[in-house]
């Protein structure tokens, strides 16, 4: 996604197209699918229907709904989590500190870059913040390089100590 392409609110909002829920065009319905499969996805030969069926809606409603909440930017990822690190890979956050001037051109270099999970902008002195999600300890370093290299400002990388798992479960 390029930078034309995304929405910033200034305190919070994510940049990667997100929205705030109070933009948002929603109905029950999507509120519904939302809360639903913020549950989990069943592991099924037909989870689209199973998940439809329990919301009293087709399975070609479901999917084009949950297609239109991620055009639309209400949804801003769907799909599954994996431990990385159990796979040998790594997230790690990060943080720039971006003159506003070139905010949304940094911007837009994050989205392209397929090992960033998601960034934010925040008003601080460290503006923007995002998550690096490789498949090797190494690739963190060398997407570091990669950022710095083409945006001329350093990126401050705060590795992983520690993994703490809330379940968190955002009700719409």
């Amino acid at each position: 996604m390029g930078a034309n392409q995304m929405k910033v609110d200034k305190t919070q909002a994510p940049v990667m197209g997100g929205m705030s829920l109070d933009d948002a065009d929603i109905d029950n319905t999507d509120r519904q699918i939302i809360n639903c499969l913020q549950q989990g996805f069943p592991l099924t030969p037909r989870p689209y229907f199973d998940v439809a069926r329990m919301l009293g809606i087709e399975e070609d409603e479901l999917i084009y709904r949950i297609e239109e909440l991620l055009n639309s930017g209400v949804l801003t990822r769907f799909g599954p989590l994996f431990q990385v690190d159990n796979m040998g890979g790594r997230f790690s956050l990060a943080a720039m500190k971006v003159p506003q001037e070139m905010f949304e051109v940094v911007a837009g270099l994050l989205n392209e870059m397929p090992q960033i999970a998601h960034n934010y902008q925040r008003e601080h002195e460290f503006n923007m913040w995002f998550v690096i999600a490789t498949e090797t300890v190494e690739e963190v370093d060398e997407v570091i390089r990669t950022i710095e290299k083409n945006s001329a400002l350093k990126v401050y990388n705060m590795p992983k100590q520690q993994e703490f798992f809330v379940k968190l479960k955002l009700t719409v």
